[in-house]
């Protein structure tokens, strides 16, 4: 009889049960999150050289605070556990007030933002257009002209920005059979990937019968191609241009990392993995208004825009006021309009980058949910990260 090793000890099943069709559902995910790199070829984003971290804060007596979430009292502790929390990290004023990591999860590991990743190339976009390089109002085919036969041909790069392209698309994730399967494979995050690319995929997708700028409409591919127009913008691959314009300047003290295609496209709609403090760390930046390190990087006006300047009509014809009912959403965040006047990045599976100027407080969240959305555990997640922000 062959007794148990070091990993499954820790997680419960043997690396060699977690494979390309299994890795994003528990409890494999648990481990996959922190390890995307062994399931999906990934490209690097360099961090500057010896920019080493400071040790971890304890929590302390935050674990045992007790918040109303959903109308129930919970302690951090027993939320941190319900929400299948792996990492937890605090930011007050600019300082690193608390982290929590779950037993699997070590301080420097990676892990997966899914969709925060499409904030975090927004702000390559932002800073791009700082520069007169990206021109938001500019036709989606002055910089990428192989989608001139699909939805993009009378699209504009501010309807990719904030998700008003109307694109025939639906995030079917668990849907086997669905166009969303058909891209995961594009993207190489499925099983049977590889005969179709990322930007051949997008080329092929069509429009609703309405014309773009009128509703929001959450698709991920719109992301994926942001990260092309501003790879064709900037003449940099988009690990590259990431690590230049915000890893290095925001100080971010691990190397990041983007899954890729076959034909090396990053998934900057989901793909990027990062430690957590670095992901806080984005979210100081964007409370700053653009700056870190004592430098710029991004115009602080691209960020008012981002966290003002939402259009509230087109939420309100979007399918997401269930989170947040008078919210909208700008250049790849979320607004809010809730008191805290919080602004927010998510990713599916219970990722989190959580800011409230009010408080002065960032949180960087990272999960291995089951559910890749669910929506009344996100309404959990609001509570919870407004009642820490009173509590810090």
């Amino acid at each position: 009889m062959t007794s148990s090793n070091a990993f499954e000890r820790m997680f419960g099943f043997a690396r060699r049960d977690v494979t390309l069709g299994n890795w994003r559902e528990q409890p494999f995910n648990g481990w996959a999150f922190q390890n995307v790199g062994e399931m999906v070829r990934s490209a690097r984003i360099s961090a500057r050289e010896g920019n080493l971290e400071a040790a971890p804060v304890d929590l302390g007596d935050l674990l045992g605070e007790t918040l109303d979430i959903g109308g129930q009292k919970e302690t951090v502790a027993a939320f941190l556990d319900r929400s299948s929390t792996d990492a937890l990290t605090v930011m007050k004023k600019g300082r690193f007030v608390g982290d929590w990591f779950s037993p699997s999860m070590k301080p420097d590991a990676r892990h997966i933002i899914f969709s925060i990743s499409k904030s975090l190339t927004a702000i390559l976009a932002g800073s791009l257009e700082g520069e007169g390089k990206l021109d938001p109002n500019a036709p989606v085919t002055d910089y990428v002209p192989e989608v001139a036969g699909s939805v993009y041909a009378n699209a504009t790069v501010r309807h990719v920005l904030d998700m008003t392209v109307s694109l025939d698309f639906e995030e079917a994730y668990l849907d086997p059979e669905s166009l969303f399967a058909r891209y995961r494979r594009a993207t190489m995050w499925n099983p049977g990937g590889g005969e179709e690319s990322l930007r051949e995929f997008l080329a092929a997708l069509q429009q609703l019968d309405e014309p773009h700028g009128k509703a929001f409409r959450y698709r991920s591919p719109n992301s994926d191609l942001l990260g092309i127009i501003v790879e064709r913008a900037s003449g940099q691959r988009y690990a590259n241009l990431m690590s230049d314009r915000l890893w290095k300047p925001l100080g971010a003290k691990r190397d990041a990392f983007v899954t890729v295609d076959k034909e090396g496209s990053a998934r900057a709609a989901g793909g990027v993995s990062v430690a957590v403090r670095d992901l806080a760390r984005v979210g100081e930046m964007m409370r700053q208004g653009g700056t870190a390190e004592g430098g710029r990087i991004v115009p602080q006006a691209w960020v008012e825009d981002t966290i003002h300047g939402g259009d509230a009509e087109a939420w309100q014809r979007g399918t997401m006021t269930n989170l947040f009912a008078n919210g909208s959403y700008r250049n790849k965040w979320y607004q809010s309009a809730n008191a805290s006047e919080a602004y927010c990045g998510i990713g599916i599976h219970g990722q989190w980058l959580y800011v409230d100027p009010k408080a002065e407080v960032v949180i960087a969240k990272m999960s291995s949910q089951a559910l890749p959305v669910d929506d009344p555990l996100d309404l959990d997640n609001v509570a919870f990260f407004e009642g820490l922000c009173a509590r810090v």
